[in-house]
């Protein structure tokens, strides 16, 4: 169990809970006042507009204000796009490069995530994976799966439409939460090279340039984002390995 005050930290931040009702009202120059109507009435009938309709609008955002804090600050990303997000790119089995290509240039993504125009995308790369470390971190203290809680909340009929069986939507929600686990605690492992890489001797680094050269030529946040979720236990091998190699030349690294 983690302490109180790193719970605080972690999970709740430096952001205030605001609820993002920018889907309500399009815009006079959204993309359906675009399309033409065969085009719009085949978007009303799509996947993506049922998602939309049934999961994206009844997302309540206020059951995440716990991961925020209480004190006057600036507004977060919106909730209920972070939220959809993490369930698309889960069920889609997308990385997060992919997701962020669809929020970006394909419309039915956008009408499932409730943006209107093409210009504005919701959250940054960092944005999401702080939500979804706050996400972690609360599971861990509270024991509660925030995503669950947006699936027990479909009906029989929202989850027919959406031809989600019942069965499966729990184990989503907590698949869900075990992907986001392993990205971060594949995320940290990265990270923990990359600052030991810093302080290093200009010789242990010419040393050590061949393993550790993957790793430090970006962010660890841009390394997996592109890391498909099939391929993290493979990463995560291979970075037990290269620790391992590490820790066997440790009397010489220092």
């Amino acid at each position: 169990m983690i302490a109180f005050d790193q719970y605080n930290y972690f999970c709740k931040g430096k952001r205030v809970f605001r609820k993002n009702t920018s889907h309500i009202q399009h815009s006079l120059f959204g993309v359906e006042s675009q399309l033409l109507q065969t085009k719009l009435k085949k978007l009303k009938k799509s996947k993506e507009y049922d998602f939309y309709r049934l999961i994206f609008c009844r997302i309540a955002e206020e059951d995440f204000a716990v991961l925020y804090s209480d004190t006057s600050s600036r507004p977060n990303a919106p909730v209920n796009s972070l939220v959809a997000s993490i369930i698309l790119m889960h069920h889609n089995n997308w990385t997060t490069e992919k997701l962020f290509d669809r929020i970006d240039f394909d419309i039915l993504t956008r009408t499932a995530l409730g943006l209107d125009t093409l210009e504005e995308t919701p959250f940054c790369l960092a944005t999401l994976f702080n939500f979804q470390n706050r996400l972690l971190s609360h599971f861990i203290a509270t024991g509660q799966n925030l995503i669950e809680v947006v699936f027990d909340s479909l009906t029989q009929e929202q989850l027919k439409t959406l031809k989600i069986k019942t069965d499966i939507q729990r184990s989503d929600s907590f698949m869900a939460m075990s992907n986001i686990r392993s990205y971060s605690r594949t995320q940290l492992l990265i990270e923990m090279l990359i600052r030991l890489h810093r302080i290093l001797s200009d010789n242990d680094k010419k040393r050590f340039n061949d393993i550790l050269s993957p790793y430090i030529k970006q962010s660890s946040g841009q390394y997996i984002y592109s890391l498909q979720r099939q391929r993290i236990p493979h990463e995560q091998e291979k970075l037990a390995q290269l620790y391992h190699e590490l820790y066997q030349a440790q009397y010489t690294m220092y």
